[in-house]
């Protein structure tokens, strides 16, 4: 090969890279505008007092220590409650979302684009539309949907305020959630479940399965991991994102007696009811990292083994 060959190709590959690096150009700038600047902003504010008005003060770790000794709201009630929801709501999700789009696998097609629309349209709407319709299912007097028909039951003598309780307030925001968890993870899901080679059913009942749970657990689970992989990332970054829900049922921020308090509601309260951006800039972060240690897990669960 002639020096001249070698470098035209040379030519013809850097001019292939700055395509290349065009087209990633546009992705890049954005990410970096709304991804990349905004955390490491927070990051930086969480060592200040910052109340919007004044110029950041350096505080150092002050913020952290303060969230873990002395807000005794996020250590009585926003860690307890958000765990609750989490452990409820991401895996209990994920795994409706599986079982439903497998289910619906099973079905004829046109049922089961009818049966999809029906299942997916509720994460359509945003949290507070939903909420209109779940504050009159759960309204607190006798006009409730769910106190009428207890009264008429005889199982209550006066109207439960449901969303105003602190024994249920959680548990009605975990029922909400979960109705409305059939998003892009549930579709993505039905998607692999559907282009999972039909080949590999065959071979699987020559070697042995029997029946369609261990045609699940040992055909389509392995086939579908990227489609898994995404479903979970999208359900944890789903699942620790929303709260607003409890504040849009009750009506307020913080919620009655704390029921319903989650750290993405927290620190919107520090935020924006009382200014001390600093100090939810930390709560941020605390966040962010807890939703990075949950994604790595999911990474390892279901990535591929050269990731």
């Amino acid at each position: 090969m002639t020096s001249s060959t070698i470098a035209k190709k040379k030519g013809a590959l850097k001019e292939h890279q700055t395509i290349a690096y065009a087209f990633v150009a546009p992705y890049f700038l954005m990410f970096s505008i709304f991804i990349v600047i905004p955390v490491l902003a927070a990051i930086g504010l969480s060592f200040t007092y910052f109340d919007t008005v004044r110029a950041p003060i350096w505080i150092g770790f002050d913020n952290y220590v303060n969230i873990l000794t002395n807000d005794d709201v996020f250590m009585q009630y926003v860690i307890p409650n958000t765990l609750k929801y989490a452990i409820i709501v991401g895996p209990g999700g994920y795994i409706l979302s599986f079982l439903l789009a497998w289910m619906l696998a099973q079905l004829a097609p046109k049922l089961r684009t009818v049966l999809a629309l029906i299942i997916y349209s509720p994460s359509l709407t945003s949290g507070v539309t939903m909420a209109v319709l779940w504050r009159v299912i759960f309204a607190g007097d006798s006009s409730g949907y769910l106190n009428s028909l207890l009264l008429q039951l005889g199982l209550i003598v006066e109207p439960i305020v449901f969303l105003q309780s602190q024994s249920f307030l959680l548990t009605i925001m975990i029922i909400v959630t979960l109705w409305s968890s059939m998003g892009v993870g549930f579709l993505a899901m039905l998607a692999g479940i559907l282009n999972v080679n039909q080949e590999l059913y065959e071979a699987g009942y020559i070697d042995g399965i029997k029946n369609k749970f261990q045609e699940m657990i040992y055909i389509t689970v392995p086939a579908i991991k990227p489609q898994m992989l995404f479903g979970a990332v999208m359900a944890i970054v789903g699942t620790f994102s929303s709260a607003g829900i409890g504040v849009a049922l009750s009506g307020s921020n913080p919620t009655p007696q704390y029921a319903g308090q989650l750290i993405v509601n927290h620190i919107e309260y520090y935020g924006f009811n009382k200014y001390e951006m600093g100090y939810a800039a930390a709560l941020s972060v605390i966040l962010l990292l807890v939703v990075y240690w949950f994604s790595r897990l999911s990474f390892k669960l279901f990535g591929s083994k050269d990731e």
